[in-house]
């Protein structure tokens, strides 16, 4: 059986910054949540780099993923700008969120809130070599972009 990779965690505001944890035994993503020494109000169109109070060091072939959580983006309107943001594993700043409010109301972020979550996914880097476009290859969608499938 392989070997559950580990996480290195390190607090930046030991009294501000909760540990990420998966909210349930089959969640794929690590609830991040806000480092804040108060409320702060997104305002509808507005966006913030809030922070997490975490610095991370990822396993080796790995990133972290930020992404929106469900619950924020369909009660509040509230997303993460970049989604998925991407935490490189050579990173070791504090990770914040970049969300933005695209809902109608003003949103209040308290200390503590669930923000976001971070799922650690594998990477595959690759060699680039430069091809001509008839040495790509052929495909029955060729270079059909936007809406072109399943007509």
């Amino acid at each position: 059986m392989a070997q559950t990779p580990t996480l290195k965690v390190h607090r930046l505001s030991p009294a501000l910054s909760k540990l990420p944890s998966y909210g349930s035994d089959g969640a794929a993503g690590l609830d991040l949540s806000a480092a804040l020494e108060s409320a702060m109000t997104l305002a509808p169109g507005e966006r913030a780099a809030v922070p997490t109070g975490l610095a991370i060091a990822l396993p080796a072939g790995h990133e972290g993923q930020v992404r929106p959580r469900s619950g924020l983006s369909i009660k509040h309107g509230v997303t993460v700008v970049n989604a998925p943001g991407t935490v490189d594993e050579d990173y070791r700043g504090e990770v914040k969120v970049l969300l933005v409010n695209l809902g109608q109301e003003p949103h209040v972020i308290k200390p503590g809130d669930r923000i976001a979550q971070l799922v650690v996914a594998p990477v595959t880097r690759v060699e680039v070599v430069e091809r001509t476009a008839d040495a790509l290859g052929e495909t029955g969608r060729g270079g059909g972009g936007f809406g072109s499938t399943g007509r």
